[in-house]
């Protein structure tokens, strides 16, 4: 399963990567800004294999049991989080992630996904804005996992700030990509009054990983 969710990932990404000088031009010619939604809504964009990977382990290291990802997408890198989730479980404790996902189309993907890997009981999918539907997490967060639309990544982090416990771990994928669009982002997270630390691992279009740290 995970085989074929990456290759269909690889693929995707391919077809990304040849749309996006479309999207500038549109933007540049014609003043289109903001979100191409129109391509993106049906792809499947996930994290690289080994960065999904580096999210479990991390997950694993935390014994999380309450974890958040803003971009749940199809679901893939879900797998990966909700299984950390449930072998964390053996003290018999059982855990949640909560995806939020803002297209319709993506949440009934990823539900068959989960469903299929047999991880659906352990992921909460909430449908719409994420700086609605994660104002209250009920509880604390161990793992903050950030790979949406960077235009929500300073609202979410501000949202989600108040939610992480001490010792909780921010992942948020591809910063140095879009840095522009990332500023207000990283500007949050490596400011040591707003109760971060962070360190930029340089892989495959980088990793910004920051820690809840006491003010």
């Amino acid at each position: 399963m995970f085989e074929r969710l990456h290759e269909q990932g690889r693929r995707e990404s391919r077809l990304f990567l040849a749309y996006r000088p479309i999207y500038y031009v549109q933007r540049w010619v014609f003043g289109r800004d903001g979100i191409p939604w129109d391509f993106l809504r049906d792809r499947l964009i996930p994290l690289h294999p080994d960065k999904c990977t580096l999210a479990y382990v991390l997950c694993r290291s935390l014994n999380a049991q309450r974890v958040v990802e803003f971009g749940t997408s199809f679901g893939v890198l879900t797998i990966y989080l909700a299984a950390a989730v449930r072998e964390n479980g053996h003290t018999g404790s059982r855990g949640v992630v909560i995806g939020t996902e803002i297209e319709p189309t993506k949440v009934i993907a990823a539900r068959e996904n989960l469903a299929e890997a047999g991880l659906a009981d352990f992921v909460e999918i909430r449908e719409g804005d994420p700086t609605e539907t994660l104002k209250d997490i009920g509880g604390a967060a161990d793992f903050l996992l950030m790979d949406s639309w960077t235009d929500y990544a300073r609202s979410i982090i501000e949202v989600m700030a108040p939610q992480l416990r001490l010792g909780a771990i921010v992942m948020a994928d591809n910063v140095p990509r879009t840095p522009r669009r990332y500023r207000d982002y990283v500007e949050y997270v490596r400011d040591p009054s707003n109760g971060f630390r962070s360190v930029w691992w340089p892989y495959e279009g980088g990793v910004e990983l920051s820690v809840r740290v006491p003010l």
